[in-house]
């Protein structure tokens, strides 16, 4: 099931507009990240709203990992998973997954929901959401781009 990168076009731009767009709608993080992502990489939107919505404000409002981190781990996973027929992708979907929570955590601060808005802390947000969606989309483009797909337009 795994799907061939040579055959997935990212259009960064687009999906950070879309990914926009569905959130001002209502669209938690996750959901407006992996939902914005499907067209390019064969996955249902309406499967990947409905499976993201528990990942919104930190998994369920928790705070926890950061909705959008959720929602780009997703879409790695929908292009990086063989599938059910030929279990045995879970190691590099990992290391992918770890990758993009690295940068994520290097460009933003944290993963953490809570600390990327600043709840509890004098310091104050060190990301909006608005922000954390276009980091998450531009890190999945990035590592799914480094792994054979091919982005659309320019940055």
């Amino acid at each position: 099931m795994a799907i061939n990168k040579d055959e997935i076009f990212l259009n960064r731009s687009e999906i950070k507009k879309e990914a926009a767009r569905l959130h001002e709608m209502g669209y938690n993080c996750a959901q407006s990240v992996v939902c914005a992502m499907a067209p390019a990489i064969d996955l249902d939107a309406d499967g990947a709203f409905v499976l993201a919505e528990g990942f919104g404000a930190g998994m369920g409002g928790m705070t926890e990992t950061c909705g959008a981190v959720s929602g780009a781990v997703m879409a790695l996973s929908q292009v990086e998973s063989t599938g059910r027929d030929q279990i045995g992708s879970k190691a590099k979907t990992y290391k992918l997954s770890r990758e993009l929570s690295a940068r994520f955590a290097s460009t933003n601060g944290s993963t953490v929901c809570r600390e990327l808005k600043g709840i509890g802390s004098d310091a104050g947000a060190l990301r909006s959401c608005p922000g954390c969606i276009d980091d998450a989309i531009d890190l999945a483009v990035d590592i799914l781009v480094e792994q054979g797909a091919h982005e659309a337009g320019a940055r």
